[in-house]
């Protein structure tokens, strides 16, 4: 920005003070306009100026120019007395927009409440902020005062707070603001008041001196929270404004009290006037003894935990009326009822003061849902209490965000002693109405009841709520036996017509069972014909089905309308979880809801019901609510001696819907717990679909003669048009109903199939399917012969069935297990007793596999499995396979659970459900295919034929083995045979099969085999019949006959289609096929690679893949050209002949490993389709090899769009928190691009993702640009596959970029919210800027000399014209051995082009001596060679070194020239001199020089004082240009302190020395006591910017038509310092045509160029007739002393006769020049700052060294260390002065220690990095451990500042 000040034409108006400016811009604070502050420091002799103006100018885009008008004083004399001003930006260099405010502020009348301070304050409003001192001069802000300020500044817009306060100066600082602060606006006519009433006083209050107060509310303090760990405090917080959602919030306390300390999970905070719930993380300590000390936090939204719930706030006033002994000490209660909805009940709690005498109540934050038209509220309250009476006048009810305002009158007793004794009201909205109930006890032994009844009236427009009937009009005694009928009176609301009530009773009592035949509900005032009947049964825990509570419906045909809900409650596992109080639930559906209903009788009856880590069931019936549960409340009644309660989940399953909802809980529902809420409103977490089954009622009539009855177990089994029930035990009932059949069909059932356990698949059971009679006749011409019978009959289907025992203890049963499989269409019982792998069954830890024959049953819906509870019988299930080809699914069942009467809910039968992820999908379809054996001598094979079919675009099925075993092998394909396969695990390939591969694997007696044609048949997909399609060969399969080959690609030539008419007949067509693929031979070369032992004695097979096909997989047995193939440096060639594959895009490579020399270096593969002569490469340069790189032998390379992702997971610390699950990562960018889903496949060894460990993963996928969110998940659906996520981090090195995403939350079933998928979204992540990767292809070959490999460890440092990595250690994949390749993949720093590298061997290992041939890097442009061809050992060759720096050679050409270097050290006239070893390396243009050790000098005594000692170092590569030296010494010896005056550096190729001076010590005992020092290069000059320079721009015009010019081109250079004139690109020789063009250029020095204006003229200024334009790419302008600035074009320039057209564009990339890099090495110093977190263990004792990068190189690594002080303990912050050249922006930093020590485990919570020289801080985050026992075992990490 260019800022121009323009001083006032006043006297006295100039300034010689120090005068500063602040920009403000949309990136700012403001989003709508610029603001700019502008202020002086007061200092020098005439410090006063008048500004008239300020103008800025935003260089890069010059069009940008902002006027700011002051015409005023900055001056603590002249006008005002401000000399800091905010000034508004404008367009209008006239406009001068200000604004006006008046400050009232008040301080209060109380003893030492006024101040002497500086007081200031700060505005904020929507467009900007100010902040103004207001005047203390005039004895202002004394007691009991008012003061009155105007503030002339921009029109800040809306006024949202201010923050006030002082500086605390003077004899009596502190000050009390009584009160507010009123501020008058008076350009917007607004007045503002802020409520204070605080003391600004150190030492009163909470200390604070400044206060940030919000427009109309006080600054929101949390008090009466209990804040106690474990404990969740919640609290209503009342502002003025609106702020939801919440950007942030801080949270702090006052430090007061004993133990003041407080460690914050999180904040929550929830809006009820925009429903917006924000989740604001912490997870650390507010405390001055703990962390960083801080009491005071800011905290920001974790975005993806955000919600909104659908309630609305409303205001609640309740008067009580001013009669006697009206108020009441109970409990209030109330619901409320509209026309779409009821609200739940809501409990008002009666604190001491509440509903007294003459009082109005008022309730502010009353959550009601969308209730429409309020049509009634009922109020009821508890009678127990003594005092509970109470006489109510009215409430009324207001929404608060729209003011609509209902009333309710009362003015009636609520009380069992007033009125009609009655404690519940409803109050209308419209007219009541009284109910009068008759409720009939039956006739039955024990009929009567003394329990207390409630009822509930259900109607069209609402309910009665739970009534007490109390008082009885006719019988003194109620519900006695004897058909007594007892009546009540109900007053209520008008609800309608009556469709259904809820009736029970308490269950106490001796007596309580009670049968009550029916209850009669008729409005006061209609007749008796009128009345509706509701008939019921027992309500009795002892008797029918145990219930007390029943929902009766209107007796209309015998028709019931309720239905069953199944309600699981799972109950924690933890100590005290258990709870003795009732439990009561609630649910809500998309129709309504239920009413609360208690949980007292359970289905599986296990006694106590909620014990610690026990499962109850709960059967419950009532009107359907909807097909979606949307959430439920559950609750208990806190009554017992131990109430409180551990709810871990809630399982609803509705069989009429066919749904089961999951509600996970996981909290505590106790009054002492966590947020002391004793009921909670859970959501689903997900809904599973469940087998859908409809309500029956059976009734069963038992004649009325004498042993008509029975005892035992009667059964019933219905069945329909649509299929037929499971078999349903009725418990003491009978009745039999046989089937009626009503149609009749003719079909048959053949079988042709053994029944036997040691014949065909061992099945003893089969279910036969029904077969067309037309198909059983078809063959009856051919005496003798029986019909075919293939596809037809085989409309059963195999199913194979895995059943994984779990490991637990005592996991394995003896008892008998069966299965029940449940399709859509049909079942089927299994009983498993022949397991195909295991002859004893079902123990611990086994899998068993068991294959069954059953009808199709459709897609399968659940399996039920279960056991008969024999032998040692408990059994825990870990999960069930079941592959069903017929709907080409391989579905998983988990289970996870006992079933065990002894263990969890005692259950020993389950339901289980397939699990989505964990299903596989295929597209299976049953084919039959006949195999004709040709008649000719020999022709039969024993070999294993294996076949593949395809179908058009390349589909194919996966290839199948025709026999499974040897028995089938020795009986088919015998001479002249037909053999016919039923073949259904294949997949849907179409209604095409293009073509087919067969063949066999040679092997048995004989395996040459002639075969004479195949022909494929299946049925129509529309109407019966099927389709034969005839493949013919008549060729030999053979090794030793025709070509040799033993696999072939067969073309069809004929289809016959059969299909039934519908008089019953067949018609058979027979066509030929037209437009059949073609045959293509294809010449497969096969290079492999010139190394010792490259060559291979195993057996190689090849697989080509085209976008028409793959040839399979075929062995490539036979070379043409070698007789011995696959040798070392030979080219072998095959041909194979295969159908047309289209265009070939991949190839599959491997071998067999057999034979002695095995280990195979694949140099290249090369096919060449001989049809249409295309050639495609595949470039491999990989070993296939067991023991050699990687270890695989099998590979595929092909073409894809694919970058490396770099994941990290770190598991929380829960003992329960890791998973053995499988998981997975999906990113997501824009527009929902996304890749596949990437499997975080666990490292072999490794089980489970472990509590507290972190793993590190490298997935391939697809590139889907910036990422937007990332979803993680895993396919565990057990309660063994819940995990604890902590954090996840993505890196993608190919764009320098890494995302941390904070989770700290659960992926699973049964805890937190149930889900195993999080959606993490980039907004709630941390960005961090990384190195930006290429990924290199590095081969390394050891030489062809004895001894030659090593097993030592290798290092790899690169270097580049842009910088160098970090050394690397060579992934060991097996040792480097004597002349072999070992070719790695290597991400490496974006630093291109390379110029050399150093290789360093570290000497371990039993044969550490290398002999090094030469290097290879390789990129997608260019090959770099590396070549040594010499030994790197300290024993062997010429060197006698372990480190050589090799130059890099392209085309033959050295990169990099040899030199020597001549360095002499001068050592000062000042101390002894040093007796130290002294070691230096030198820093250059290409890299650096390594350390060299200063040894072997001119004089015999080195390094002493006044002495100039020479070292020479021949055969070094050139660094170019000197930047910097790093010197340093060991400290040994006697006198180790040394003073060094300069160091000399000579290239001698180069001529030129370069000066590096130092002058200081290095010593421990002198100066700041460093023992390393970096010295700058004095050679470099400063630049003049004044001066001229020459600028070369490079133009480069597009490669496409009509790119190119003939015209001139014009370009202006847009500088930070100035603008360059318009400079002509000329087109004198033809340029403009598609390539690049050079221009130089004279010109002022314009500073860093940041933009470029470009035109595009005509030569003679002539009109332009017609469009022309000139398509320009790029265009680089290098300027020799800062560098290359790059502008990304790729625009249409049009011609124009002047130069008022063009184009402006922004550099995107500027690389600054090497000589401008080494004139910012200066010496600064850099104060570091080492927080060690607060987690037990944090602190080590080891010793810590830290590297700095920025983007001026690198530190080196220094130790960090301190006298007299214990470092890096626990919580503990340290802080240390390094002093070194200025490294520019930091980049990242390494941070290690060397594993010293016993206790050296280390929990690094973050570095901060201040350059001391420009104030500039750069915080580098870890949180992570850095100890080899704990996480990923890593001691050293690598930090990079946040973006």
């Amino acid at each position: 920005y260019e800022v121009v000040t323009i001083t006032g034409d006043e006297r006295g108006a100039g300034t010689d003070a120090n005068v500063f400016v602040t920009l403000f811009g949309e990136y700012g604070i403001t989003p709508k306009i610029h603001l700019a502050s502008i202020e002086h420091d007061n200092t020098g002799m005439s410090a006063s100026w008048f500004l008239d103006r300020v103008v800025i100018t935003d260089v890069i885009r010059p069009h940008l120019r902002f006027y700011f008008a002051c015409n005023n004083w900055l001056s603590k004399e002249e006008g005002d007395g401000l000399y800091a001003r905010d000034l508004l930006a404008s367009m209008d260099q006239m406009d001068m927009p200000k604004n006006k405010y008046i400050v009232s502020v008040f301080t209060a009348d109380m003893k030492g409440s006024g101040t002497d301070a500086d007081v200031f304050i700060n505005i904020f409003g929507e467009f900007g902020d100010t902040e103004r001192c207001l005047d203390s001069d005039k004895n202002n802000f004394e007691k009991d005062s008012e003061d009155k300020f105007t503030i002339e500044a921009p029109n800040l817009g809306k006024i949202r707070k201010i923050t006030i306060g002082h500086n605390n100066k003077g004899s009596s600082a502190g000050w009390f603001v009584e009160k507010q602060v009123i501020l008058d606006d008076m350009g917007n006519k607004v007045v503002y008041e802020f409520p204070i009433n605080r003391w600004f006083a150190l030492d009163e209050d909470d200390g604070k001196i400044q206060r940030d107060i919000l427009v109309g509310a006080d600054q929101p303090t949390l008090e009466g929270g209990k804040f106690e760990r474990g404990l969740t405090d919640i609290f209503n917080v009342e502002i003025a404004a609106l702020l939801s959602p919440l950007s942030r919030v801080t949270i702090g306390h006052d430090n007061d009290g004993v133990s003041a300390g407080w460690y914050c999970e999180k904040v929550v905070v929830y809006c009820p006037f925009t429903g917006i719930e924000q989740t604001f993380p912490c997870g650390k300590w507010l405390d001055e003894k703990e962390g960083d000390g801080l009491i005071e936090r800011e905290l920001y939204e974790m975005v993806s935990l955000r919600h909104r719930r659908q309630k609305h706030p409303w205001s609640l006033w309740i008067w009580t009326t001013d009669m006697p002994n009206a108020g009441t000490d109970a409990d209030i209660s109330f619901q409320v009822y509209g026309e779409k909805n009821k609200s739940d009940e809501i409990r008002l709690d009666n604190k001491s003061d509440n509903f007294e005498q003459g009082q109005t109540d008022k309730f502010m934050q009353v959550e009601l849902p969308d209730l429409g038209k309020l049509t009634k509220l009922r109020i009821w309250h508890e009678k127990r209490n003594p005092f509970a009476g109470w006489h109510l006048s009215k409430v009324t009810l207001m929404k608060t965000l729209t003011k609509e305002k209902y009333t309710f009158p009362c003015e009636r007793w609520l009380d069992i002693n007033e009125d009609d004794n009655e404690v519940v009201r409803e109050l209308p909205a419209c007219g009541d109405l009284i109910y009068r109930l008759t409720v009939c006890t039956g006739d039955v032994g024990g009929s009567g009841t003394d329990a207390s009844i409630f009822i509930n009236l259900i109607g069209d427009q609402g309910d009665t709520g739970e009534r007490q009937l109390i008082n009885c009009k006719n019988n003194v005694n109620k519900f006695e036996k004897g058909n007594q009928m007892d009546e009540f009176i109900v007053e209520a609301v008008t609800i309608g017509r009556i469709r259904r009530l809820r009736i029970g009773h308490d269950g106490k009592g001796g007596g309580c069972g009670w049968f009550l035949d029916k209850v009669i509900v008729r409005e006061e005032g209609k007749a008796e014909a009128h009345a509706v009947e509701f008939p019921c049964n027992w309500l009795d825990r002892n008797e029918d089905d145990g219930q007390i509570t029943r929902e009766l419906v209107p007796f209309v045909d015998g028709q019931r309308l309720y239905i069953s809900y199944q309600i699981v409650v799972k109950t924690g596992d933890i100590p005290g979880g258990s709870s003795d109080s009732n439990v009561f639930v609630k649910l809500y559906g998309e129709k309504g809801d239920t009413n609360k209903m208690m949980l007292v009788v359970s289905t599986n009856n296990l006694g106590n019901y909620f014990e610690t880590g026990r499962v109850d069931i709960f059967t419950v019936e009532t009107f359907d609510i909807g097909q979606q549960i949307n959430r439920l409340m559950i609750g208990h009644t806190n009554k017992g001696m131990r109430a409180g309660w551990f709810l871990d989940s809630v399982q609803i399953m509705v069989p009429v819907h066919g749904k089961n909802y999951m509600f996970p809980s996981h909290r505590w529902l106790c009054k002492d717990e966590a947020d002391g809420k004793t009921e909670v409103e859970i959501y689903p977490s997900e809904v599973l679909e469940m087998e859908q089954v409809m309500n029956y009622e059976v009734t069963v009539v038992t004649g009325d003669v004498m042993f008509a009855g029975t005892n035992a177990r009667v059964f019933i089994q219905i069945y329909g048009e649509k299929g037929k029930t499971e078999t349903i035990t009725l418990e003491n009932r009978s009745n039999n109903f046989e089937r009626n059949t009503t149609e009749i069909f003719k079909y048959y059932f053949p079988c042709n199939r053994w029944l036997a356990v040691d014949e065909d698949d061992g099945q003893i059971a089969r279910e036969l399917v029904p077969v067309d009679e037309a198909f059983m006749r078809q063959d009856e011409d051919e005496e003798g012969t029986s019909a075919t019978l293939g596809l037809e009959q085989k409309m059963s289907t195999t199913y194979t069935l895995k059943i994984k025992t779990g490991e637990k203890k005592y996991a394995g049963t003896d008892a008998n297990v069966f299965a029940i499989l449940f399709g859509e269409k049909d079942d089927t019982l299994i009983n498993l007793k022949s397991c195909k792998n295991y002859k004893n069954k079902f123990e611990q830890g086994m899998i068993n596999e068991f294959i069954v024959e059953a009808v199709d049953l459709g897609d399968l819906e659940k399996l039920r499995i279960g056991h008969d509870n024999s032998g040692s019988s408990g059994w825990f299930l870990d999960w069930v396979e079941v592959d069903a080809p017929s709907q080409g699914q391989r579905l998983r069942f988990p289970c996870g659970r006992w079933l065990d009467p002894g263990e969890d809910d005692g259950a020993i039968v389950r339901d289980l459900y397939p699990a989505d992820l964990q299903t596989e999908v295929y597209t299976p379809v049953p084919y039959e295919i006949k195999i004709f054996t040709s008649d000719v001598f020999a022709a039969g094979t024993d070999a294993d034929v294996f076949i593949v079919l395809y179908g058009q675009n390349g589909m194919c099925t996966l290839q199948k083995h025709l026999c499974v075993n040897k028995r089938e092998r020795r009986l088919y394909f015998e001479r002249g045979a037909e053999d016919m396969f039923i073949v259904e695990q294949l997949e849907d390939i179409g209604d095409v099969i293009e073509k087919i591969r067969i063949g066999h694997d040679n092997r048995g007696t004989n395996p040459g085999w002639h075969l004479d044609r195949v022909e494929i048949r299946r049925q129509l997909r529309k109407g019966k019949g099927s389709e034969t399609t005839i493949f013919p060969c008549e060729r030999w399969l053979a090794k030793s006959e025709d070509d040799g080959e033993t696999v072939r690609e067969l073309v069809a030539s004929d289809i016959i289609t059969q299909k039934l008419l519908r008089d019953g007949t067949l018609k058979t067509t027979e066509m030929e096929v037209e437009d059949a693929l073609e045959a293509h031979g294809y010449k497969v070369s096969v290079r492999t690679g010139d190394m010792y032992g490259a060559g291979t004695d195993a057996n190689v097979f090849l697989t080509i893949y085209g976008d028409l096909g793959d040839t399979g997989e075929r062995k490539l047995a036979k070379s043409e050209n070698n007789k011995n193939k696959f040798e070392r440096g030979e080219v072998d060639r095959f041909t194979i002949e295969a159908v047309d594959l289209g265009q070939v895009f991949k190839i599959r490579i491997r071998h067999d490993n057999t034979m002695v020399g095995a280990d195979w270096y694949l140099d290249q593969v090369e096919v060449q389709d001989e049809d249409t002569e295309e050639v495609y490469m595949f470039v491999c340069e990989r070993w296939l090899s067991t023991k050699k790189e990687d270890k695989r032998i099998d590979r595929i390379f092909y073409v894809k769009a694919v970058i490396p992702y770099h994941f990290t997971v770190s598991t929380g610390e829960d003992r329960d928190g890791s998973t053995t699950a499988r998981v997975y990562v999906i990113v997501i960018g824009p527009n929902d691009a996304e890749t596949d889903r990437l499997w975080l496949d666990l490292a072999e060894g490794k089980k489970c993702f472990a509590a507290g460990g972190m793993e590190h993963f490298v997935c391939y996928g697809a590139d889907v640009g910036e990422i937007k969110r990332v979803e993680l998940g895993h396919n565990g659906v057990t309660p063994e596959s819940c995990w604890l996520v902590d954090e996840l981090s993505v890196a993608v090195p190919t764009k320098g970029i890494k995302y941390i995403f904070p989770c700290k939350c659960w992926l699973a079933k049964d805890r937190g919210d149930g889900l195993t998928v999080r959606l993490l979204n980039v907004l709630d992540s941390s960005t961090i800027n990384i190195i930006r990767k290429v990924n290199y292809s590095v081969s390394v070959v050891t030489g062809d000399t004895q001894y030659a490999g090593t097993d030592t460890n290798i290092f790899l440092t690169v270097y580049g014209a842009n910088g160098s990595t970090e050394e690397m250690l060579l992934p060991k994949n097996g040792d480097f051995e004597r002349d072999q390749e070992d070719t790695f993949t290597l991400e490496i720093d974006d630093i291109a082009p390379l110029k050399k590298i150093r290789v360093r061997i570290d000497g371990t290992g039993s044969r550490p001596d290398w002999f090094l041939d030469r290097m290879r890097n390789l990129t997608t442009e260019e090959e770099y060679l590396f070549t040594y061809e010499n030994w790197l050992s300290k024993t062997k060759g010429p060197k006698r070194t372990k480190v050589c720096e090799l130059p890099a050679v392209v085309d033959d050409k050295e990169m990099v020239e040899k030199t020597t270097y001549i360095i002499q050290v001068q050592t000062s006239d000042v101390g002894g001199g040093t007796d130290a070893n002294v070691f230096l390396i030198v820093f250059g243009e290409y890299g650096d020089t390594g350390m060299l050790p200063l040894k072997e000098s001119t004089n015999r005594n080195k390094f002493e004082r006044k002495m100039k000692d020479v070292f020479r170092f021949p055969d070094m590569l050139s660094l170019g240009e000197l930047s910097k030296v790093r010197v340093w010494h060991d400290n040994k010896g006697p006198a180790p302190g040394w003073h060094l005056e300069y160091i000399d550096v000579k290239d001698e190729a180069m001529d030129q020395t370069f000066r590096f001076p130092c002058d200081r010590w290095l010593a421990k005992n002198e100066d700041d006591g460093q023992i390393i020092r970096e010295l700058a290069c004095a050679n470099n000059d400063s630049i003049d910017l004044s001066d001229k320079t020459e600028y070369e721009i490079a133009t480069i015009t597009a490669n496409t038509d009509n790119a190119s010019t003939s015209e001139n081109a014009w370009i202006v250079l847009e500088g930070r310092k100035a603008r360059s004139k318009e400079f002509v690109l000329e087109n004198k020789k033809k340029k403009f045509l598609g390539a690049t063009d050079t221009f130089e250029f004279s010109s002022k020095h314009l500073g860093e160029i940041a933009g470029i204006c470009l035109g595009h003229i005509t030569k003679d200024g002539k009109k332009v007739k017609k469009e022309v334009f000139w398509h320009v790419l790029e265009v680089v302008v290098t300027e020799k002393e800062l560098g290359n600035y790059f502008f990304h074009c790729d625009a249409q320039i049009p011609l124009a006769a002047k130069k008022d057209q063009f184009q402006t564009f922004e550099c995107y990339k500027s690389v600054e020049s090497f000589a401008s890099k080494v004139r910012k090495l200066v010496p600064v110093k850099y104060e570091i700052i080492v927080i060690t977190g607060d987690v037990k263990g944090a602190g080590t004792d080891a010793n810590v060294f830290i590297t700095i990068y920025g983007v001026n190189g690198d530190s080196g690594r220094r130790q960090l260390r301190q006298k007299s002080r214990n470092l890096f303990e626990r919580g503990q912050t340290d802080r240390f002065i390094v002093e070194m050249l200025d490294l520019g922006e930091l980049l990242r930093v390494k941070v290690e220690h060397d594993g010293n020590n016993s206790n050296c485990g280390w929990f690094l919570e973050c570095v901060e990095i201040t350059n001391t020289a420009n104030s500039v801080t750069t915080i580098f985050l870890c949180g992570k451990w850095l100890d080899a026992n704990k996480a990923d075992g890593q001691i050293h990490r690598v930090l990079y500042p946040r973006c």
